[in-house]
This record gives structure tokens, C-alpha cells and sequence, in this order.
């Protein structure tokens, strides 16, 4: 299913598109949370082992991992840190990018998880906080790169919520997977340059003094003459002889009982 664009004037019609367009960014979120959050608490009531679910790194074990690893989490607090940046940043990617979240966010799901499985400790990661990451990364980013006034608009409310994600890719808690963090940021970036032209642009409003500077060129057959270009009548042309010409002009004829003003 395609969704339309946004465009600047509220009609009918683009009120019923623009619901349509945010009723398929939250069920699309709330489709990934739901999954989040049934796979927790069947962990939790089966008894499954983190480990199992979790990625590690450079065991073929753990290849498993990358799929996942996002709905695993190791404590319910764990849990409830990641679902609310979770749901309004996939809100917002659904929204304003419907067609580049199709590419977007699975990038960043197996990208950040194979990173992980490359280069990160030994140990078990687990969690959608590299999702998360990757997501505030790339509406950050496309934002700035596309410069239309929605995606900009989009980039700076992103950066002031969540702004504050960018300190957690770098080594800070033992127990925290900064690179799993790490991972998502630099997918979201790499997805961000390439898929920034995968949306259309919303259309523009016009204003009337822009549309009267682009249409500068057809009112030109409609405007006066210059006083320059309006021949002068008492002026000869260098062929004409001096003299003059009189004109005759055809007396009135006289009306019934009027006399001759002579």
C-alpha cells in the first residue's frame, strides 16, 4: 500500500489521506511493539533463556541473535526504557518516510546486529535500544539532508527528545551494550544518505508574490508602452517635404430652423 504525500492545503480529500498516512505509521508501530512485547513475556512465562535469544559475538550460536536480539530484553525495566522512544520514533519514521522505512528499518535491524556480532565484547546482547538508536540517527539525519520544512521540522524534534542518545554510543556502564548503540547509530546513517530521496518531497505552498514573479514574462504584452517607444505625431519622417497639409473638413449639416452662422 502507497501512501500520499503530504501537501500544504487542507481540503477534504488531504485530511482523509494525511489520516490514512497516521493511521498506517501507528499500527505499524504499534505492530513492532506488540512484538516486542509478546516475545518478553513468553520469555518470561516459558521460562526461555536470554542467552538463546540474544546475540554473540563470533559464535555461530549466536548468528541467531540478529533477529532476535531486539525483542529480548534482560529486565522488565529494560523493557519499559526502550518502548516509549520505541513507538514514537517508529511513529515518526512510518509517517513522515513510508516508503523508506520499508528499506530503513530492516537495514538497521540486521545491520546493527551483525555489527554487533562482529566487533562487540564477549558476552550476550540483547534489546531494542540499537533499533532505537538507528532510528533517531536516520530521522535526524534525512531530515537535514532532504531540507524540506516537514523533514527538517521532523530532525529537530527528534534531536531535542532524544538528542542525548548520541552520548550512549560510547563506553560508559559494563552492563550497557554501547556498541549495539554504536551499531544502530551507524546504520541509521548509512540509511539515511541512501534512501533520502526514496520519499517525495510534500508539496509546497505558493504564494501570490511568488506566482506574480514567475509570471513576470507573460504580463509583459500587457503592460503600456514606454513614453520612448510612442512615436511623437509632429515629427516628419526625413522623406517628407516641409510643407504642411490642411486637412478639409465637411461642414455640419444644419438642423430644422436653425440659420447659417454666417
Amino acid at each position: 500500500m502507497d501512501i500520499a504525500r503530504p501537501v500544504p492545503e487542507p481540503t477534504s480529500v488531504t485530511v482523509a489521506q494525511d489520516r490514512l498516512r497516521i493511521r498506517y505509521a501507528v499500527i505499524g508501530a504499534g505492530a513492532l511493539l506488540a512484538g516486542v512485547w509478546i516475545v518478553w513475556l513468553a520469555a518470561w512465562l516459558l521460562g526461555w533463556r536470554i542467552d538463546d535469544l540474544g546475540i554473540v559475538p563470533r559464535h555461530v550460536t549466536g548468528l541467531v541473535g540478529i533477529l532476535t536480539a531486539p525483542f529480548a530484553h534482560a529486565s522488565f525495566q529494560h523493557l519499559m526504557s526502550n518502548t516509549l522512544p520505541l513507538g514514537v520514533l517508529a511513529t515518526l519514521t512510518l509517517y513522515v518516510y513510508p516508503r523508506a522505512t520499508r528499506l530503513a528499518l530492516p537495514a538497521i535491524w540486521l545491520i546493527s546486529g551483525l555489527g554487533v556480532w562482529l566487533f562487540a565484547r564477549d558476552s550476550v546482547h540483547v534489546g531494542a535500544s540499537g533499533i532505537v538508536h538507528g532510528l533517531m540517527l536516520f530521522l535526524f539525519v534525512i531530515g537535514l539532508l532532504r531540507g524540506d520544512r516537514l523533514a527538517v521540522v521532523t530532525s529537530l524534534v527528534v534531536f531535542f527528545l532524544y538528542g542525548g542518545m548520541l552520548l550512549s554510543v560510547l563506553p560508559h556502564e559494563e552492563r550497557i551494550s554501547f556498541e549495539y548503540h554504536l551499531g544502530g547509530a551507524i546504520a541509521g546513517l548509512l540509511a539515511a544518505i541512501a534512501l533520502r530521496r526514496r520519499d517525495p518531497a510534500p508539496a509546497r505552498k505558493r504564494y501570490g508574490w511568488e506566482m506574480e514573479a514567475a509570471n513576470d514574462g507573460i504580463d509583459e504584452e500587457f503592460e503600456l508602452p514606454r513614453a520612448d517607444d510612442v512615436p511623437v505625431l509632429w515629427q516628419r519622417n526625413a522623406g517628407e517635404s516641409g510643407h504642411g497639409r490642411v486637412i478639409a473638413f465637411r461642414p455640419r449639416p444644419l438642423r430644422p430652423g436653425e440659420r447659417d452662422p454666417e
